[in-house]
């Protein structure tokens, strides 16, 4: 029997599986805290900033597929955590957060930290939010809300009055009117399609002469089916970004990234197929995918109420993307006519071939992409790699060859900062015998990054391969959203919202006894690289790179082309680096 409210939770977590949970500590969840120091069943691991424990939670659940567990103190700690709860929300990522409220008796009374918690999390814990009464509801709300967080894949709250933590538990509820008697256990079932739609979906594929596939999250873990039917098809595979793992880069007919962040290969696919078929994907950007009428569609995801909402499918199966493809291959006949392939293996090879020439190119002092490109080679194959959102995201998406083993991931539909170190911290974590890597902006270093390193200088010891390296493109700049204003908001650079405080990350992460390499010339990348992952403790490379390497899209429109020209009508202060640099990698 447990002692506590608080024992008997932690001890149901961990039958549901649950071995760690991020967090900080507070005085809303002390009752919380103190059952974590009388058990050894479920490791702590104390973060800066709530922030970063639902980050971390989003990731691990990323990593591992597990559900991931933070825990935050009543009032500012439970508000902290809700930005890192949004991006598992988007990225439909089971993660549970437990967060303390002050005593019951002091609620409705404009208490010291008082905050309305259900309201607060009722958005982005929508699937399962609930504040506890009783010790005897325990054992429901922990079941309840571990069994939607897995099986809807959803994030889910429970809030807990401090004074309640503290209280005898209840473990089994006495047997009477009014009381909940659950259980323990959740087993995802398989979801394929009905045959006939299966029929339907193989008529169209079948009768299509130009197959452009697009995989997403949901087609990771289904890479030889996906391998399969784009052979049976003879078309290619692009990927968004949450799908960057689903399929090695080294793949022929892979044409890598789609989107602003794409490849030029992916765009030319999605410009050109005649038929349509979209795997495990909710990419958003229609303007990237075949326009309205070029293409038949055919749409596979495991949620039904994301059909069809990103462009007209004519067949949608709802189901497993390994289930539902294993039951279409058969139906699939092998198209002897393998232009449309050769074309795209084509392009898939020059693009290669012009992501070299491009890194390679001379900038002032360092090319950004240039520090993707040569670390790709150099990556063991159970590399995990994360990038924060930023033109890091960019350079990642088309210049970082994936391989099978690998896992990569970054906040994909929030798009939010500060995610990219937490992710490789929990990382570290989940699998602490692999190299993790984190690519992140300045920016986001300022902003939350240097606090996390202090969360690495705590722990990395406990790691069984101490390697974790953070490259930090140092261009002195909120580069992304600068980029944005020349290509969308038809305005130049505005120095007083975008420039940066220049910060040495390298000699900052000396003084917390990690290893800390500035790089600021082109020749030092590769040695960079080299001492980073031959190092004995986590290291951060701090990269002095030029903000003028433009992140250019792989397919420019006419609206982006006046706005990049009324920008730098107008007096951007950096005009003449980035017409250089805009020259050189458009006519090079």
């Amino acid at each position: 029997m447990s002692d506590t409210v608080a024992d008997f939770m932690l001890d149901r977590l961990r039958t549901w599986g649950v071995t760690r949970i991020y967090g900080y500590p507070g005085d809303g969840i002390n009752g919380l805290t103190a059952a974590l120091g009388r058990t050894d069943e479920i490791e702590f691991v104390q973060v800066r900033h709530e922030e970063s424990a639902a980050f971390m939670a989003c990731a691990h659940a990323k990593w591992t597929g597990e559900v991931g567990c933070c825990l935050a103190t009543s009032g500012p700690g439970a508000i902290h955590l809700l930005n890192g709860l949004y991006d598992a929300k988007l990225d439909h990522q089971p993660v549970v957060a437990i967060v303390g409220q002050q005593a019951r008796a002091a609620l409705g009374g404009n208490y010291q930290q008082e905050v309305d918690l259900t309201t607060l999390f009722k958005d982005v814990a929508g699937e399962y939010v609930h504040q506890m009464a009783a010790p005897a509801q325990a054992r429901h709300l922990v079941d309840r809300a571990l069994r939607i967080a897995k099986s809807r894949r959803s994030v889910t709250s429970i809030i807990v009055p401090n004074d309640l933590q503290e209280a005898d538990a209840v473990e089994p509820p006495p047997r009477a009117h009014g009381t909940v008697h659950s259980g323990v256990g959740y087993s995802a079932p398989t979801i394929a399609p009905q045959e006939a739609d299966l029929k339907r979906a193989a008529e169209v594929l079948n009768a299509g002469k130009r197959v452009g596939i697009l995989v997403g999250a949901g087609a990771i873990g289904a890479a030889d089916e996906v391998c399969a039917v784009a052979e049976a098809l003879g078309g290619g595979v692009a990927k968004a970004l949450l799908g960057k793992a689903a399929l090695p880069d080294d793949l022929p007919f892979v044409t890598g990234s789609i989107g602003l962040l794409g490849t030029e290969p992916s765009d030319w696919m999605m410009r050109h197929c005649d038929t349509f078929l979209m795997i495990g994907s909710r990419f958003p950007y229609s303007e990237f995918l075949p326009k309205e009428g070029q293409a038949r569609g055919v749409q596979i995801d495991i949620d039904p109420t994301m059909m069809s909402i990103r462009y007209p499918m004519e067949v949608n199966l709802a189901g497993d993307a390994s289930a539902t493809l294993r039951a279409l291959l058969p139906l699939l006949e092998h198209k002897q006519d393998r232009t449309f392939r050769g074309h795209i293996v084509q392009k898939v090879e020059q693009w290669w071939q012009d992501v070299e020439t491009r890194a390679m190119q001379e900038a002032d002092p360092v090319n950004p992409e240039r520090l993707f490109w040569e670390l790709s080679p150099r990556l063991p194959d159970n590399a995990i790699i994360s990038a924060d959102s930023g033109s890091s995201a960019n350079w990642y998406a088309r210049a970082i060859k994936v391989r099978p083993g690998m896992k990569a991931s970054l906040s994909g539909t929030l798009a939010t900062m500060c995610p990219g170190m937490p992710y490789a911290i929990a990382a570290k974590f989940c699998f602490p015998d692999r190299l993790a890597v984190a690519f992140v902006g300045d920016g986001t270093m300022q902003m939350l990054g240097i606090t996390d390193l202090l969360t690495v200088a705590k722990y990395w010891r406990n790691w069984s391969d101490p390697r974790l390296v953070v490259c930090v493109l140092g261009n002195r700049d909120l580069n992304q959203v600068t980029w944005e204003l020349r290509a969308m908001g038809d305005s130049p650079k505005v120095p007083k919202t975008q420039d940066v405080l220049v910060f040495d990350t390298a000699e900052y992460a000396k003084l917390l006894g990690l290893n800390g390499i500035r790089v600021s010339t082109p020749d030092a990348v590769g040695p960079a690289w080299d001492a980073a992952l031959a190092a004995d403790r986590p290291t951060v490379i701090h990269a002095d790179v030029d903000p003028n390497v433009p992140t250019l899209p792989p397919h420019i429109t006419l609206e982006q082309a006046k706005s990049y020209a009324s920008a730098l009508a107008q007096g951007d202060p950096d005009t003449s680096g980035i017409l250089w640099q805009t020259f050189k990698r458009v006519f090079s």
